[in-house]
């Protein structure tokens, strides 16, 4: 019975602070304002997730041509500046990191 009680409590403060504020919010208009500055919060998540991988990939500062991940990354973005394709960014990139591995 205790081991219950410990994973509903991991459940609740798991989902309850991604819950809760949806269920505050469903039936509520937002401000335009607002609505565009949640526009950019997949894109600030992904990128803090990504920089260090490509800017410190042996736990190290790199911005030289060592740095395959680098290299591949500015024609990547490029690409999805140009494309706005997910698909597109992703082939180039995987493509580009295959190619330069082999070189």
């Amino acid at each position: 019975m205790r081991l219950l009680l410990i994973f509903l409590a991991m459940g609740l403060v798991t989902y309850g602070p991604r819950a809760l504020p949806l269920l505050i919010l469903a039936e509520k208009r937002l401000p335009p304002s607002l609505l565009r500055f949640f526009e950019g919060f997949p894109v600030a998540v992904l990128a803090a997730f990504a920089a260090p991988l490509i800017l410190l990939p042996e736990g190290r500062f790199d911005l030289g041509l060592g740095n395959l991940g680098l290299v591949a990354a500015v024609p990547s973005a490029l690409v999805a500046l140009r494309t706005h394709s997910l698909i597109a960014t992703v082939v180039v990139g995987s493509v580009l990191m295959m190619v330069l591995r082999a070189l």
